[in-house]
């Protein structure tokens, strides 16, 4: 059987037809009674082209697809047609998670896992756009767009009614304005226990930040109640500030006719762990100011300090692993108001003990005489109270 592609080519060289005749790869058996191979040859292809002409023009021209192929085709879940659902669900799901983290973002917290599932869901509609042959753009992909928004809004809205109604979560947006020494206000409903502030603390006795800011907590407790069952301890020897001294707020047992006190800390010891919560108000208010680290600290539901350590761990290191004392050396100290740990606590527990004042609505004068606070720390307090809007 004779190769025309072979044969084509090798006219394309400009052989003769004679020696393409010849050639062993162009296959050409002539009969024995043909005399000139090449002309038999030429004969041959031009019969062939012919033929393929007109088997070329009687092939009916494929016709176009319909409108209702096209949409037929558009109806099945393609890639395309998953990310236009997909997209829009988790994009409206994010962006209210990140504007209100409490009730939306409590499920699945906007940053980073909303996030990192839009984007996931991004590159499934741009992969299969460009992937896809057909319309990038059409009345079935409108409709589907259109399905996402709602099924957005309804999960949204599910996961609103759904933490109102069974665990009275807070309503929580996420803008906040700025206060001193890296606290900042939240514009909501104040969070009272049995009608009085909450002091909440969230952390990790693991934590060198948790365990430094532990000391300032500590002190603004015992300046506005009876605290008992203290025991110390040190975070953990692997993490940066290794073996900070502290001060094991779970283990406390806090009475107050001024504030209440919450705690959700871990204690396992085991590096990276973070503490589960006990109510929907203290997951709550993590998802949506504590910035995914620890230690957190909230007064009232009203002011929280997130994504920072209330007192700079490497300040403690004199008493590091029980060097010089000691965690037992700290709490002396702060109790006594004296000494370089003192030093080194005083200021944040004074920060600590005025958005205290401000979330109980007394007087430092009242708070000084019912308590018994010394005058240093009564002065200091009335100066930062001063500062607070």
């Amino acid at each position: 059987m004779v190769d025309w592609d072979r044969v084509e080519e090798l006219r394309s060289k400009g052989w003769d037809w004679d020696k393409i005749a010849a050639d062993p790869k162009v296959g050409f058996h002539p009969d024995a009674s043909v005399q000139e191979a090449g002309r038999a040859l030429r004969g041959l292809y031009h019969r062939e082209r012919s033929r393929q002409r007109r088997r070329k023009e009687e092939t009916p021209a494929a016709k176009p697809p319909t409108k209702e192929e096209r949409e037929k085709a558009e109806r099945k879940w393609t890639l395309p047609r998953v990310g236009y659902l997909l997209v829009p669900v988790v994009g409206i799901w994010f962006a209210l998670a990140y504007l209100i983290p409490s009730p939306v973002g409590l499920l699945l917290p906007a940053i980073p896992w909303l996030a990192l599932g839009l984007a996931v869901v991004a590159f499934i509609l741009l992969f299969g756009l460009l992937r896809s042959s057909g319309a990038r753009w059409s009345k079935v992909y409108r409709t589907t767009v259109v399905t996402g928004v709602v099924l957005g809004l309804v999960i949204s809205a599910m996961i609103v009614l759904g933490s109102f109604l069974f665990f009275g979560c807070p309503f929580l947006p996420s803008t906040t304005t700025s206060q001193p020494a890296g606290w900042d206000s939240v514009n909501v409903a104040p969070w009272h226990e049995n009608g009085l502030p909450v002091v909440f603390f969230y952390g990790a006795t693991w934590c060198p930040y948790c365990s430094a800011s532990s000391w300032a907590v500590y002190k603004a407790l015992t300046e506005f109640g009876n605290v008992t069952g203290e025991q110390t301890g040190y975070s953990s020897s692997t993490d940066v500030d290794a073996s900070t001294p502290e001060l094991v707020l779970a283990s406390l047992s806090f009475s107050s006719s001024s504030v209440s006190f919450q705690v959700a800390e871990d204690t396992s010891g085991v590096d990276g762990q973070f503490p589960s919560t006990g109510n929907c108000y203290q997951q709550a208010y993590f998802t949506a100011y504590g910035g995914s680290s620890i230690p957190f600290v909230a007064v009232n539901g009203q002011y929280v300090h997130g994504g920072q350590s209330l007192i700079d761990p490497s300040t403690l290191s004199t008493w590091a692993a029980g060097a010089n004392g000691g965690a037992a050396t700290v709490q002396t100290s702060v109790l006594s108001e004296s000494g370089a740990a003192w030093s080194a606590v005083q200021t944040a527990a004074w920060w600590t003990m005025a958005f205290i004042v401000k979330a109980t609505g007394d007087s430092v004068t009242s708070l000084e005489t019912q308590y018994h606070w010394s005058t240093a720390t009564a002065h200091a307090v009335s100066s930062d109270l001063d500062q607070l809007s």
